[in-house]
């Protein structure tokens, strides 16, 4: 082992690779996901401290100047294995199976998701890999979704954005669903209706409703531009509610129109 393959290595070059496989590449929220990291070695032998896999997804921030930047924020971070030696072009399989977060943003509109793999080597540069993955919904968020458009709103946009600290749970952001009424009895009625999935578990969630009413007279449109024309509503939801879902959130929705 040269002197200056040691120093090639620890720059990233003729260094071990890590490549991440999965089993499948969609998921639903709070699914098991399985696969191996393969490693291969490098021009030397390396010690491998910690093996990582960090699922990611980005989402906006507002600046002050009312431009928009992006934010990558980790929504969990688990722990492989750790103490590894990789032999000079050696070839090894490292098995894994770990439960995305309940919480994770659906990959819809422009949200994506994916997993960060990466090891650390002391003195050497770290080997990573990013694989992008889909996310679909749960049991519960796909029941409120499809009651929304079966009441007659269709799905305009959504976004990652970060959102006061106040509100914060455990992400420093929330995945926002902006839907418009194109049929139904809110036609004409309501703007738009925006939906945030807050907290989210095996069997609850907490959603943040905003209901954007249209301005009908003066004193409405008044109200619209002083912008006193929503209303934020925090609801809880479970399993239990999925029968029931469309009425309840068109009594819900109704009350507030």
């Amino acid at each position: 082992m040269s002197f200056f393959s040691k120093v090639l290595a620890s720059v990233g070059i003729g260094g071990c690779k890590v490549d991440t496989k999965l089993a499948k590449a969609s998921f639903v929220q709070g699914e098991q996901i399985d696969g191996v990291i393969a490693i291969t070695g490098g021009k030397i032998d390396q010690q491998i401290e910690h093996l990582y896999i960090e699922v990611c997804c980005k989402y906006d921030v507002e600046n002050d100047d009312n431009g928009v930047s992006t934010q990558t924020a980790v929504l969990c971070r688990q722990l492989i294995t750790q103490n590894i030696t990789v032999l000079e072009g050696e070839e090894k399989e490292v098995p894994f199976s770990f439960q995305l977060p309940y919480d994770t943003p659906m990959t819809y509109g422009k949200t994506k998701v994916w997993l960060q793999t990466s090891g650390d080597i002391k003195n050497a540069m770290d080997p990573n890999d990013t694989d992008f993955i889909k996310v679909e919904p749960n049991q519960l968020s796909s029941s409120i979704l499809h009651s929304m458009e079966d009441i007659g709103f269709r799905l305009r946009e959504v976004v990652c954005e970060e959102v006061p600290r106040r509100l914060r749970d455990k992400y420093p952001f929330a995945q926002e669903w902006e839907f418009v009424p194109t049929s139904g009895e809110f036609r004409g009625r309501l703007d738009e209706i925006e939906l945030i999935f807050m907290k989210q578990n095996e069997s609850n969630v907490e959603l943040l409703i905003e209901v954007d009413r249209r301005a009908r007279d003066f004193g409405s449109f008044l109200s619209e531009l002083m912008e006193t024309d929503e209303t934020k509503l925090r609801v809880y939801l479970s399993v239990n509610d999925i029968p029931q879902m469309e009425a309840k959130l068109t009594e819900l929705i109704r009350k507030y129109a």
